[in-house]
């Protein structure tokens, strides 16, 4: 089974993540990490425009899929249960779908609690007012291109959406109860 997480930021993601891998032995394929890496190479500060400016060169360049298709290959290769996050263009989405066995998860939360989680992340990506951090998700929310981030759009291509309103409890009762339905 293969899992793409799509959504917000500061909505979840990574504690979905974390759940997938620690509880029910999920391998993790990280595109931020993927990324985040790229930036280094390119002795590029971590900054959030950065990650984006930089995965739009890379879709451009290799095609609207190429993240989550680098990852795929990664994931045929162990055979295991997988988990990628972060999906965040409609390329990346049409690639996800290819795959026997994949679903989209989408997760989101009202924009007030999202922003509290990104400040207590302390990464120095999410070291935003809030001002910024809406704009910052504004521009990942509805572009055109197939490559370019679109939040919106896969949000609304996933086969489930996840409100993480609540405590990580709650969060995990709803990844469980959507891991039941797929089996």
């Amino acid at each position: 089974m293969i899992i793409g997480i799509t959504g917000t930021i500061g909505a979840g993601k990574g504690a979905i993540v974390d759940y997938l891998v620690r509880k029910k032995g999920f391998t993790h394929y990280s595109m931020s990490g993927f990324l985040t890496e790229e930036l280094r190479r390119r002795n590029l500060p971590l900054l959030r425009e950065n990650m984006h400016l930089v995965a739009d060169e890379i879709r451009k360049e290799h095609g609207p899929g190429y993240l989550v298709e680098f990852h795929l290959d990664k994931a045929h290769v162990t055979g295991n249960n997988t988990v990628i996050e972060s999906i965040r263009s409609l390329g990346e989405v049409e690639a996800l779908k290819k795959e026997p066995n994949s679903i989209l998860l989408a997760v989101d939360a009202d924009v007030k609690t999202r922003y509290q989680r990104i400040l207590n992340r302390k990464s120095s990506k999410d070291m935003v007012s809030f001002e910024k951090f809406v704009e910052a998700e504004q521009s990942e929310s509805v572009q055109k291109e197939i490559w370019a981030m679109n939040l919106v759009g896969c949000m609304q291509l996933a086969e489930f959406v996840i409100k993480n309103n609540g405590s990580m409890s709650d969060l995990y009762k709803q990844v469980d109860a959507i891991l039941e339905k797929i089996k």
